[in-house]
């Protein structure tokens, strides 16, 4: 296994697609990334060499932000959404759906499991009630 800016890349895998392990590296940032660096997208990870390992790094640490720092970035433009209190700011705060679709029948993804909401049955109801009238006694 290669580590490359603190992420393991498969040896077996092409690179250009090992980069795309790399969070805030998507195919075609890593098809650009390689030609930028003159390095050969059907290599493999594991033949490449020292010096092409290195090389590879320097450019993504130079040009990019990924990882950790990409992730702070976008936790901190969320943040200053919900402190100014703007509707994308109140639907992240709420986990809803941001970018306009539909709640009423969709986003399970982004809002969980289904909760039931409404009146209970007969038998709930009553065991619900009866740990209460125990306690009052």
């Amino acid at each position: 296994m290669i580590r490359l800016l603190g992420v393991q890349i498969t040896d077996s895998a092409r690179i250009e697609y090992a980069l795309t392990n790399i969070y805030g590296i998507g195919f075609k940032r890593a098809k650009k990334i390689l030609s930028e660096v003159k390095i050969s997208p059907e290599a493999r990870a594991n033949t490449l060499s020292e010096e092409q390992l290195k090389s590879l790094q320097e450019y993504i640490e130079k040009n990019l932000k990924v990882e950790g720092d990409l992730r702070e970035e976008m936790r901190q433009d969320i943040k200053r959404l919900r402190e100014a209190g703007t509707y994308r700011g109140l639907r992240h705060f709420h986990n809803l759906p941001v970018r306009g679709q539909r709640t009423k029948s969709n986003a399970r993804t982004k809002r969980g499991k289904r909760q039931t909401v409404g009146s209970l049955k007969k038998e709930d109801a009553a065991k619900m009630q009866k740990p209460t009238q125990s306690m009052s006694k």
